[in-house]
């Protein structure tokens, strides 16, 4: 590909929402076909969460937005459509990337006023994406943090977090950090169909068996389990058999989420995959995005003894290498993280 004509000068086109995020070009490679990288300066590298959301973090950090994981059931896609992309296959293909993210934020974590609250890492788009593979942003964010003397956690289903696991033990000697691999399909064809761009349960499972390898608690996020297809008892003991095995000290189960546009891009494809489902789907979201209270009550109903079980009760929480382990916790409810 000829890079002169990717230039800033050059009129690619780009859409009115990109400009009033920092546009400065759009990028496409063989290695990463179908894909489009829309680089832009950013302005701002910390958001601050609102009060009300009753988020266990202050604030976020993300590199990326649009996400090539290509989950079905993402809660993030609707934020594409501020940028003038839909939220179905342009939030899959469509990515942006915060190419001055890390110069930003040692600024803003330089700041007199910055008072070390914890930074979450993963909980709009995933920072370990392929995309991460080309532009390596991580590297600087997790030293900027830890330089900073500011705790940190990571959520991911990339398997590219290997990479990083020299500089994420180094920060743990130094800050409170913690990391989660979200991991919620135990089977194989189911996950091709509703995560097709993220690595395979098993690559998980190995990442999950690095991460407590290195010294690191894993947390693990069954999440989210999809009604009729992931929440028989079967699927979950299944799973959590193996996520027991790979090393991590405690899992999270909740239902699936279906806000905004996503519903219709679920919905569609179930129509298409699973055309028996749509019915009864319709009928639990039928109200509204949540999954009704009775249903909720009997997934943890399901879950509790299996989390018992395979001795994944500790709570999803921040280490610092050298410290005691945390003890283990009955979970509590946790908040929608995708």
């Amino acid at each position: 590909m000829r890079w002169d004509a990717q230039s800033v000068d050059v009129d690619d086109g780009a859409l009115p929402g990109l400009q009033r995020i920092g546009f400065v070009r759009s990028v496409r490679t063989p290695q990463f076909e179908g894909i489009t990288f829309h680089e832009v300066l950013c302005k701002s590298a910390l958001n601050k969460v609102p009060n009300a959301s009753q988020l266990p973090f202050a604030f976020t950090v993300n590199g990326y937005r649009g996400c090539s994981h290509a989950c079905r059931y993402c809660f993030a896609r609707p934020t594409h459509e501020y940028l003038d992309f839909d939220s179905g296959a342009d939030f899959d293909t469509q990515v942006v990337v915060k190419t001055n993210v890390v110069d930003v934020l040692r600024r803003e974590l330089a700041r007199p006023s910055w008072t070390r609250q914890t930074v979450a890492l993963g909980t709009n788009t995933d920072p370990y994406q392929r995309a991460e593979g080309r532009y390596a942003l991580m590297p600087g964010i997790v030293g900027a943090l830890a330089e900073s003397g500011t705790p940190f956690s990571i959520l991911t289903k990339g398997t590219l977090l290997r990479r990083d696991l020299p500089l994420i033990v180094d920060a743990a000697g130094s800050v409170d950090v913690s990391v989660a691999v979200s991991l919620a399909v135990g089977d194989p064809d189911l996950h091709a169909e509703v995560e097709p761009g993220t690595p395979s349960p098993r690559a998980r499972l190995e990442l999950i068996r690095a991460i407590s390898g290195a010294g690191l608690n894993c947390h693990v996020m069954i999440a989210p389990v999809l009604p009729m297809l992931t929440d028989s008892v079967e699927h979950l003991d299944g799973l959590l058999a193996q996520v027991a095995s790979a090393g991590a000290v405690g899992a999270t189960v909740f239902g699936l989420h279906l806000r905004g546009s996503t519903r219709n891009w679920f919905m569609d494809w179930l129509a298409r995959s699973r055309p028996e489902l749509v019915g009864p789907y319709r009928e639990l979201y039928g109200r509204g995005a949540y999954l009704p209270a009775d249903y909720r009550d009997e997934l943890r109903r399901r879950a509790a003894p299996l989390l018992a079980k395979y001795g994944l009760t500790g709570e999803h929480r921040s280490f610092r290498l050298g410290s005691a382990p945390p003890p283990p916790a009955v979970p509590q409810a946790q908040p929608t993280l995708f």
